[in-house]
């Protein structure tokens, strides 16, 4: 991932670190601070996180209810979860990569 500074240096843009960017709603969207760290996130309508990578090569992606929750998730060190959700959003399954479970998926109960 190009870096921003890199491109505001090519640009001739002067700028100082950190650098961090919102988008129209005022959440974060991009850091980077001048150890050569940088974040990147991807939101969404609600502020809440879809994906994040980092310059470490680190990465997390959700999948989210309407409400914000999560029902899925997976990271760059194979670590991934999935909850199943009631129609008032109570947890009803979880279950994850190291494996743990908690409560009746939904396929039981069909």
């Amino acid at each position: 991932m190009k870096k921003l500074s890199e491109t505001l240096t090519e640009l001739g843009i002067a700028f100082t670190f950190p650098i961090r960017i919102w988008d129209a709603k005022g959440y974060q969207t991009y850091y980077e601070d001048s150890t050569d760290y940088l974040a990147k996130y991807e939101l969404d309508d609600n502020g809440y996180a879809t994906y994040f990578e980092d310059s470490d090569g680190y990465w997390e992606k959700y999948e989210r209810d309407d409400n914000g929750r999560p029902i899925y998730h997976e990271d760059s060190n194979g670590f991934w979860s999935r909850w199943e959700r009631d129609a008032d959003g109570n947890m009803d399954y979880y279950e994850d990569s190291t494996g743990v479970k908690k409560g009746t998926p939904k396929s039981t109960n069909q």
